[in-house]
């Protein structure tokens, strides 16, 4: 028999965590080694833990599951993550996936779908919820040369779906004056002065 799979979990939902623990430890080849409400708590047991996948949360009470990445990978290089989230911003996935990250699954995915990540990222794969596969298809399909930054293109995106400026400063982890300053930039680089221009020149121009 193969030896199991060592798998560490870093969930601040007390109630998730569980239903996640008891969902892997019933898989014949994998181990949950250990588990944890926030990367804070995790940071001094990673080593001793020694997983071969970490399933990490981003909204979490102290370092949020994006800052600790690059901590983690530091300290576990061959160690493969899967962030596990409710957010699928085009902005998270992609400075997830550029951080390391090796795959990004929303909260909604299934059971089946969780245990077939972790058994694809332990072999070098990379695992994606199918929402968030669209999101990096559909960031391809996008006009190359638009003027916009990756951030401004996530608000102004943001704001083409109806999403109020506290919204996205709430989704974003940034304040409102930082989204603000954003719409400010958009509307310089798109020549317009109101919201319903900014939206119809970018997809005209497929900027977002």
């Amino acid at each position: 028999m193969n030896q199991s799979l060592r798998i560490v979990l870093i969930e601040d939902d007390d109630i998730l965590r569980m239903g996640y623990e008891s969902l892997l430890n019933d898989v014949e080849d994998f181990a949950v080694v250990n588990s944890y409400a926030s990367y804070d708590l995790a940071k001094k047991h990673l080593e001793i833990d020694q997983p071969d996948v970490i399933l990490l949360d981003i909204q979490m009470p102290g370092t949020n599951g994006l800052q600790a990445l690059p901590f983690i990978k530091k300290t576990l290089p061959n160690a493969h993550i899967i962030i596990l989230t409710v957010f699928d911003s085009p902005e998270l996935v992609f400075e997830a996936l550029t951080m390391g990250a090796g795959g990004y699954l929303t909260k909604n995915s299934s059971a089946a779908k969780i245990i077939d990540a972790v058994r694809e990222v332990s072999t070098g794969g990379g695992a994606m919820s199918t929402n968030v596969a669209r999101i990096v298809m559909h960031s391809f399909q996008k006009n190359l040369n638009s003027p916009l930054t990756k951030r401004e293109t996530e608000i102004l995106d943001r704001i083409a779906n109806g999403q109020t400026k506290p919204q996205i400063a709430n989704d974003l982890f940034i304040d409102q004056e930082t989204v603000r300053s954003h719409v400010k930039n958009i509307y310089i680089k798109l020549d317009v002065n109101s919201k319903a221009e900014a939206i119809k020149t970018a997809k005209e121009k497929r900027f977002i």
